[in-house]
């Protein structure tokens, strides 16, 4: 029989706590394992998460200039003219609303953009915030109407 035998086909779920300041003799007594004076010895204190043992900070260590985008970009959820093409029949008219209740976006609260990838052969009213160049043409051939949203 092999050590990795003895337990074949029980889990074992709970280990038992450590009983901590129970004498000396149990391993965790006297000072409980959290050793002699500083910070760590009182109880609900401890280093801050952001603390790194005296080094320099990652947050100061990296460099902080240039422009950065990220709080005035506009994000676009994105519907393909394939996805319109199945979801869709001919004469609909697509908005947003429309877009979230078949599940092809996430909310009709943020901006939606269409693209032109997949072929779409309805004529279809689709209204959205944007549309890349090629999908507006492909509304248009298709004999529906591309209408921007503001």
């Amino acid at each position: 029989m092999m050590l990795h035998e003895i337990n074949a086909g029980k889990v074992v779920k709970n280990r038992d706590r450590k009983r901590i300041g129970r004498g000396e003799s149990s391993g965790q007594g006297k000072t409980s394992g959290r050793g002699h004076k500083g910070k760590g010895q009182r109880a609900g204190s401890g280093p801050s998460p952001r603390h790194e043992g005296g080094r320099v900070p990652y947050f100061r260590s990296i460099p902080k200039r240039g422009f950065s985008n990220f709080r005035f970009r506009t994000e676009f959820q994105v519907v393909n003219l394939g996805e319109l093409d199945r979801a869709f029949e001919a004469g609909q008219t697509v908005d947003p609303a429309a877009l979230a209740g078949k599940g092809l976006i996430a909310s009709a609260e943020h901006a939606v953009k269409i693209l032109a990838d997949g072929k779409l052969e309805k004529a279809l009213t689709v209204k959205a915030h944007k549309f890349s160049k090629a999908a507006a043409e492909a509304v248009t051939a298709a004999g529906g109407s591309a209408e921007v949203i503001k």
